[in-house]
């Protein structure tokens, strides 16, 4: 990799450091990781404690109220945990239409499942953590009780959603997020302070409790009671019953890589796929047109089916070791040719995120993503708290015949997903991209910008990023090429330029030299990215 080259617009270089480093979206998020790796924290403490202030510094993408995963390097072996919740008990079909819906809502009650943010947390800390759950916590309490000034990526964010939410969240179980984050009758501007005390006491008793008050203490009971006062669906024995899991890992071959992913019911795999299905055409070249097709339709061809079947896996009707063969890859290739295509599903065989990667002089690594999943999440905040309820549930479909129907207990088809990068059996290191469904996309350009085009982290993420958006439709970021964007058009892509970057996602990198430990990490520049050294 030239660590020298920047072809692209942004010019921030690559970070080096050798004793930590935590990279993160938000600058004092990653400051905070960082301090709990002086204090004799490891990388996995300095992931929690960047984990719990974002929640407080970036409520516009996450919150104590959602939904987490994570890929643990830890003496030479990777785990991956699985804090993603299912659906309520009393959430059913038949209820949702009941309530007048003939889809799911995407924001209010009904979309409500049960958080794992807390959940992963505690698994992390108790597994792996040299330091307790309340020390990696004591950051975020100190941010939310004494306040923060707002970044320009988060301001921008933050008074977006109270315009939207203002004219759609008139009902009484809102009123709660705005008394939260809209305390002086508006969003707060860049550069003021916002504190939210609530906030503070539900981490302070999260931390000494070990998860457990919110699960099944008097967190959980505030929880339950403002349901029940509502009419929600999510109640304290939903709660109570929950447990984040362990799973082991999936993985896929590309370029003598092996790139990691958490299994389904994320979509992780989606990434994994196009890579499979792209890595049949043409040798890759820089700033080729018919590269830039291949990819597209590789990456088409594999969220198609993704969406299609991706659910639990006990719901899936193909398994995921199908989906990441070569004969599905193969299959799947042939249908690439020279214009784009409009692609279905896969034929069965018969029978508002953030991302946040760290490292330590130890060796150990972790990709951790968590979400609210639509920015604020679902809208509804318990009161006093701090804690806003995501609304992951709005994936879910009604339709009792598909794979992804919803069904009591049952988790959804997920969008957050934590990458990782290894090599003959050692780390190369810790990636992600968040942004809902961007985030695959975002993976496999990471990826091939990696591995193919050799570019360095902070490259590979300021490379101009496509999406594809369905059908044969296909944005692009203003710095995009034209003229790539002229010949993806006579290929039958249509392609739309957009002014604002914001969906094309938020990544960050490390990457870790395994003959001298050196950690060399990228930050997003579409965000108030930053790396913390040490």
């Amino acid at each position: 990799m030239d660590y020298t080259n920047h072809p692209f617009s942004g010019k921030r270089h690559t970070v080096f450091g050798k004793k930590g480093m935590v990279a993160t979206s938000q600058p004092l998020a990653a400051q905070t990781g960082l301090e709990i790796l002086k204090k004799g924290g490891n990388a996995i403490d300095a992931a929690i404690a960047t984990a719990a202030t974002l929640t407080v510094v970036e409520p516009t993408s996450n919150g104590i109220g959602g939904d987490a995963f994570a890929l643990v390097w830890v003496k030479g072996e990777l785990h991956g945990l699985n804090a993603s919740g299912p659906s309520p008990q009393e959430l059913t079909i038949e209820a949702v239409k009941a309530k007048g819906h003939d889809k799911m809502p995407t924001h209010g009650l009904v979309p409500i499942t049960v958080p794992g943010v807390p959940a992963a947390w505690a698994e992390l800390s108790k597994r792996f953590g040299k330091l307790s759950l309340a020390e990696t916590l004591e950051p975020a309490i100190r941010y939310a009780e004494e306040g923060y000034p707002l970044t320009p990526i988060l301001g921008k964010f933050w008074k977006k959603a109270y315009d939207n939410f203002k004219k759609t969240f008139t009902d009484k179980e809102f009123e709660a997020w705005f008394d939260t984050f809209a305390p002086d009758g508006r969003a707060p501007e860049i550069g003021e302070m916002w504190k939210s005390p609530g906030h503070a006491d539900t981490l302070r008793k999260i931390g000494d409790s070990d998860a457990k008050a919110f699960y099944e203490g008097e967190l959980a009971e505030k929880i339950d009671s403002f349901m029940t006062e509502h009419g929600g669906f999510l109640k304290k024995q939903d709660l109570a019953t929950y447990k984040a899991e362990w799973v082991k890992p999936i993985s896929t071959s590309y370029k003598g890589h092996e790139v990691w992913e958490i299994p389904p019911n994320g979509q992780g795999m989606v990434a994994q796929m196009a890579l499979n299905i792209f890595k049949q055409q043409d040798e890759p070249a820089w700033q080729s047109a018919n590269t830039l097709h291949q990819q597209i339709e590789s990456m088409k061809l594999a969220y198609t089916d993704g969406q299609a079947f991706i659910t639990e896996q006990t719901d899936m009707p193909v398994t995921a070791e199908h989906l990441l063969s070569d004969d599905y890859a193969a299959s799947r290739a042939k249908e690439i040719g020279a214009e784009a295509i409009d692609p279905v599903a896969y034929e069965l065989p018969r029978g508002g995120t953030v991302y946040l990667a760290a490292a330590d002089e130890e060796g150990n690594m972790i990709s951790y993503i968590q979400s609210n999943y639509m920015g604020f999440g679902s809208g509804i905040v318990i009161p006093g708290t701090g804690i806003g309820l995501q609304n992951r549930g709005a994936d879910f479909s009604l339709d009792e015949n598909h794979p992804n129907a919803l069904k009591p207990g049952k988790r959804t088809f997920h969008t957050i997903i934590p990458g990782f990068l290894t090599k003959a059996g050692e780390a190369v290191g810790a990636f992600g991209v968040m942004g809902g469904y961007m985030q695959p996309q975002g993976h496999f350009q990471v990826v091939v910008n990696t591995l193919d085009y050799l570019l360095n982290p902070q490259a590979a993420l300021d490379m101009p990023r496509w999406q594809w958006m369905g059908g044969k439709k296909v944005t692009v970021e203003a710095e995009f090429p034209n003229y790539l964007a002229q010949q993806l058009q006579q290929r039958g892509h249509q392609v739309e330029v957009m002014a604002d970057s914001g969906s094309f996602g938020r990544g960050q990198i490390i990457w870790r030299n395994p003959e001298t430990g050196v950690l060399a990490g990228g930050t997003e520049s579409r965000t108030d990215g930053a790396i913390a050294v040490w």
